[in-house]
């Protein structure tokens, strides 16, 4: 068994190396990838799917271990949820492609279906296979791994999750939407509420005692029991887990959960109290920037992330956020789904700038106090004005560029001058006025996030993994760290990117290294291959004269 302290690298060291910069990190390394489905499997180890990353692990609960058992590069691609077969096959919802596989003892990969829409909860009852739609109106159905068509249990489901037989013999699943959970018998019937009103439902479990617990997506960490044998009341355990994903119990009846927001996992006793088996940290994570006060944020796909060196507090759940950038006491944020948002920390308000835009990424505050995004999927770099929206944007979007391959993100310099990167081409450009681009650097591997310290432009380069400069004054180049821990692990082929949208739910989202420079000189990498933000100080004697952060 191999233990992973970080999911990048094996021996958990810093790598990172660089004549000019310090690097430290600002939070401890992630070893998963979030953590979203759980069972156990039948050598007695929790299985962990991780949705984001397209990979499955197996965790030792006594000591932590973790050992990938399906990588990121094999067949799955984003497995949400998974359940052992009576003959120990693994069976896996495979959400995005909308595929259900089979998983043999001896590894051997097996497609059961492609019928499925947005596949989640997935159980086995004895050699009987169950899986769920994630989507309105979504099915409950049957599945047979060794042929035969799938059979239609029950249709209308308000987006299903992680369902299990109860010990009257139904199925029990959550209807995410409606705050319900409901029952079914595995032959077919008429499908029966069981309890309303509960509070953001995505699993339900059964210990073994066949007291059931539903989980809350919420930030809370909430699990609500509810008393199925006598008068149906309810019992409310407050965790502090943000994101609930999913629970499995061990033959002792011990409870383990995951959280989609955080990762790891976590032993939760009945009381709340809780015991971190594999730490939490971030999922990405994607964009990062900080604020007036010093207060570093980072954009982790569900939710606002602060690094700290005891771990990662989540000030916010937020709805796939990516790009982001502080201003003053504001923070914007772009979503790979089309929208981009004003978040006020002080009074918790939320404010929808525009929405309908392809996949917006980077995003820079401008000179007049406007918003700049990297409209990547679009192929343009588009100013937000301030005036009223309207559905789609309309009346507030201006296009600064356009034609572009893949913009990725954007920056200004301390003159107004106006940056991209520009990811497929290789190249970072600068925006005149009239929408004319100019090469400021070329030949780069796959750039991303860019920042701009005093006279001198920096880029995330994710393919080779290193952080170069090129000075705006005399245009010289270099490279200033290697070895960054951002992208996939090494040694691993990323595969064709999944799509963004499954059906009508969001679906997979591009990762995105963003860069951020504060006022102090250091600079702010998002680390997403291990799931920290590193900070960057210049060393004694190759200090960059600090400018206001934009």
């Amino acid at each position: 068994m191999s233990t992973r302290p970080n999911r990048y690298d094996a021996s958990g060291d810093l790598r990172t190396t660089s004549a000019r910069w310090q690097t430290r990190r600002l939070n401890p390394p992630n070893p998963l990838w979030g953590s979203n489905g759980v069972a156990f499997g039948p050598d007695g180890r929790l299985y962990v799917a991780q949705f984001l990353a397209g990979q499955i692990s197996a965790v030792d609960p006594a000591t932590g271990d973790v050992e990938v058992v399906v990588p990121m590069d094999g067949p799955v691609q984003s497995p949400d949820d998974l359940a052992f077969g009576a003959d120990g096959s693994m069976y896996i919802a495979d959400l995005v492609p909308g595929r259900v596989w089979r998983r043999s003892t001896a590894g051997e990969y097996r497609l059961v279906s492609d019928d499925v829409t947005n596949p989640n909860g997935i159980t086995c009852v004895g050699d009987r296979l169950f899986v769920n739609e994630m989507k309105p109106d979504g099915r409950l159905m049957e599945l047979f791994p060794d042929g035969g068509d799938p059979v239609v249990l029950t249709a209308g489901l308000a987006l299903g999750n992680a369902m299990q037989l109860g010990p009257d013999g139904h199925l029990y699943y959550p209807h995410m939407i409606t705050g319900q959970v409901w029952r079914i018998p595995p032959d077919g019937g008429t499908p029966e509420v069981v309890a309303e009103d509960v509070h953001e439902p995505v699993a339900v479990r059964f210990d073994r005692g066949g007291v059931l617990h539903v989980l809350s997506r919420g930030v809370e960490g909430i699990v609500t029991r509810v008393d199925l044998h006598g008068s149906g009341t309810r019992t409310l355990v407050t965790s502090g887990l943000t994101g609930l994903d999913n629970a499995a119990f061990d033959a002792e009846n011990r409870m383990f959960v995951s959280s989609y927001a955080t990762g790891g996992v976590t032993e939760m006793h009945p009381d709340g109290r809780t015991r971190e088996i594999v730490r939490r940290g971030l999922d990405g994570p994607y964009g990062v920037t900080i604020d007036l006060g010093g207060t570093v944020y980072g954009a982790d796909h569900y939710r606002l992330a602060s690094p700290a060196p005891e771990g990662v507090t989540t000030p916010l759940l937020l709805p796939f956020a990516h790009g982001i950038t502080a201003d003053a006491e504001l923070l914007h944020y772009t979503s790979q789904f089309g929208t981009v948002q004003t978040y006020d920390p002080k009074s918790g308000a939320l404010r929808e700038r525009a929405r309908g835009l392809n996949r917006p990424i980077g995003i820079a505050v401008a000179p007049d106090g406007g918003l700049v995004v990297a409209e990547t999927g679009a192929g343009r770099v588009v100013a937000l004005g301030d005036g009223e929206d309207r559905e789609g944007g309309e009346g507030t979007v201006t296009v600064l560029a356009e034609g572009l391959d893949r913009p990725t993100d954007v920056a200004f310099d301390g003159r107004g001058r106006l940056y991209v990167s520009e990811e497929k081409l290789g190249a970072v450009l600068r925006i005149e006025a009239d929408g004319v681009t100019g090469v400021v650097m070329d030949g780069l591997g796959a750039p991303q996030g860019l920042a701009v310290l005093g006279d001198d432009l920096f880029v995330v380069e994710t393919g080779p993994r290193r952080l170069s400069a090129v000075s705006l004054t005399t245009g010289a180049r270099r490279t200033d760290a290697e070895d960054l821990p951002v992208g996939p692990p090494p040694g691993v082929v990323p595969r064709t990117e999944p799509a963004l949208f499954a059906d009508v739910m969001p679906g997979m989202a591009r990762r995105f290294a963003g860069l951020a420079a504060a006022p102090d000189g250091t600079l702010l990498l998002s680390a997403n291959g291990e799931g920290t933000v590193l900070r960057l100080t210049p060393r004694a004697g190759e200090g960059t004269a600090a400018q206001p952060v934009r």
